[in-house]
């Protein structure tokens, strides 16, 4: 049996956790919701299973007790990538280490450091070092409109859309791209997408960006730049609007897969 943590953001018309689970039911597999505000994991009687995290709050108490059932089970994506991926900063130098193209970054506690970044790039992205959605995501282009430290900020990459690629255990399965009249172009932000062709490099830099983080399945976002492309962040609960395959089906599949591994 999979153990399912719902996504808190789930809604009933927008309800990722339960696309998924159908599909688990479909495939003939079996699953049951993990409700973690009624869980003690050090009592939770959980041990040698899958736990498939669809979604976590923002709260220590969540990322603990995943942590903790990380232990005896395999918990996927793993509560390290998980973190990983909701930090900005520390996904940053993960990209960079690896050699993955990313916009030049600055991140500092320095306001004269960030008004140098901020100077020698004209205008820069600011970022919340954690965030979601596209929120608090900024184009600033002087130094009253940095705010409190600490500071995240990047490069502008000008751009029409950004795209979003779905990889799953190493392979790009799906990509769309995002438009908007702001900067973030993500849906929950107003963004329009629309499912597109996964090129050679897109899925290159994809599949190197979800292994530099550590993922099983990510959502990772790019922007084209000098020809190529660029990775802005990856997702380690992503959601999959618009998407031209079916991802549920597909990470259903995964899933299965692994905890049919796990037996062996």
């Amino acid at each position: 049996m999979i153990h399912i943590v719902p996504k808190p953001t789930d809604t009933p018309g927008d309800n990722s956790t339960s696309m998924v689970a159908r599909e688990i039911t479909r495939a003939g597999g079996s699953y049951a919701y993990l409700d973690l505000a009624r869980v003690d994991p050090f009592s939770s009687g959980i041990s040698g299973s899958l736990v498939w995290v669809c979604g976590l709050s923002q709260d220590e108490f969540q990322f603990e007790a995943v942590n903790a059932l990380s232990v005896q089970n395999r918990v996927i994506n793993s509560p390290l990538s998980i973190f990983t991926c909701a930090s900005k900063v520390l996904t940053s130098a993960l990209l960079i280490r690896n050699g993955i193209p990313t916009p030049t970054t600055c991140f500092t506690s320095s306001r004269e450091i960030a008004e140098h970044f901020l100077a020698r790039h004209g205008q820069a992205v600011i970022k919340p070092v954690y965030g979601y959605d596209g929120n608090g995501i900024v184009l600033i282009r002087s130094a009253a409109e940095l705010g409190d430290p600490p500071y995240y900020l990047q490069e502008y990459v000008p751009n029409m859309s950004d795209y979003r690629v779905f990889v799953i255990d190493g392979e790009a399965v799906g990509a769309i791209s995002r438009s908007s009249h702001t900067l973030a172009h993500n849906i929950h932000q107003g963004g329009i997408g629309k499912p597109i062709e996964i090129d050679d490099a897109m899925a290159e830099c994809s599949v190197a960006a979800a292994a530099a983080v550590g993922v099983d399945y990510g959502g990772v976002d790019l922007l084209r730049r000098d020809g190529g492309y660029c990775v802005l962040e990856v997702n380690g609960t992503p959601n999959w609007h618009c998407m031209g395959v079916n991802i549920p089906r597909l990470l259903a599949g995964y899933l299965l897969e692994q905890e049919e591994l796990m037996k062996k």
